[in-house]
């Protein structure tokens, strides 16, 4: 795990080093401050983050305070219902695609059945790219022609899961800019449509954040969030941006769950996220 972690966090790390280029023992507060501000961390969280902390840092003290971030009740949302229905929400680029694929090979490695839906049907590339994966992963999926009813895609996807037995439905959904209100009654007439077709459906909304993007992806939440309620968080791309400390901006902002990071392209490079692991990663890059 905290290999997977490092590799995620490894232009993070790199731009700590010019910061720090040696490992110290203890850390002065300008030193600190300059490291987590250098990672992405929003500067009225630095301030909060720094405030109480003595002039000079030892380890135990900066995690104390990093971690006191993520000391947030949160809905987890897990449940044993079957089929387990999950939306999988975010813009263009974010790596919807990719991730959906990452977390049905997650669920098959665990021995768990799956079926994806095709529910991005404003880009027919959408389809093939998701077509290829199920391919891949050897598991079905339900698709139609681009441009028709992705409400419909939602149904028929469902009603197959539930007559097949399925463990798992991963339902992808179109990535057009959140700002656009013809998307948002789109989303909410397919959450609609799943509680019709199962009425546990879905279980999980999820919406994948470009890593890459930093802390300025928070307004994307807020939006979806506000459009159909999103349950939890995919931090996607981490791996190739030296942001890695706006995880902590994005969990003090939204205090939702962070169910899993992206550390590669490939299927099986979706690790779960766990605070007290990514908080430690960082701070072996820092501390003797």
């Amino acid at each position: 795990m905290f290999s997977f972690l490092k590799k995620a966090l490894g232009k993070t790390n790199e731009a700590i080093k010019e910061v720090l280029p040696q490992k110290k023992r203890v850390l002065t507060k300008d030193e600190f401050e300059e490291i987590l501000l250098e990672s992405d961390v929003h500067y009225d969280l630095v301030e909060r983050l720094l405030m109480g902390l003595p002039d000079e840092i030892n380890r135990i003290q900066a995690f104390n305070s990093l971690i006191s971030v993520f000391q947030y009740k949160a809905n987890w949302k897990e449940s044993d219902d079957k089929p387990f229905v999950e939306m999988i929400i975010g813009v263009n680029g974010a790596g919807k695609t990719t991730t959906i694929s990452k977390l049905a090979r997650r669920y098959q490695k665990e021995g768990k059945s799956v079926i994806l839906g095709a529910g991005d049907t404003f880009r027919a590339a959408a389809i093939e790219q998701l077509k290829r994966w199920a391919d891949k992963l050897e598991i079905p999926i339900v698709y139609t022609q681009q441009g028709h009813d992705p409400s419909a895609v939602v149904y028929d996807t469902i009603l197959s899961a539930k007559s097949r037995g399925s463990d798992h439905v991963i339902i992808d959904t179109a990535g057009r800019l959140h700002t656009q209100s013809n998307l948002g009654e789109e989303l909410k007439k397919m959450v609609r449509v799943a509680t019709k077709a199962l009425p546990t459906a879905p279980n999980r909304k999820m919406l994948i954040l470009d890593g890459t993007q930093g802390g300025s992806t928070i307004n994307q939440v807020k939006v979806f969030d506000e459009m159909i309620g999103i349950d939890g968080i995919i931090i996607t791309k981490l791996d190739g941006t030296a942001k890695g400390g706006a995880v902590l901006t994005i969990a003090d902002e939204l205090k939702m769950p962070i169910f899993y990071i992206g550390v590669g392209e490939q299927p099986d490079d979706l690790i779960r996220f766990k605070a007290n692991e990514y908080v430690n990663t960082i701070l072996d890059e820092i501390f003797i």
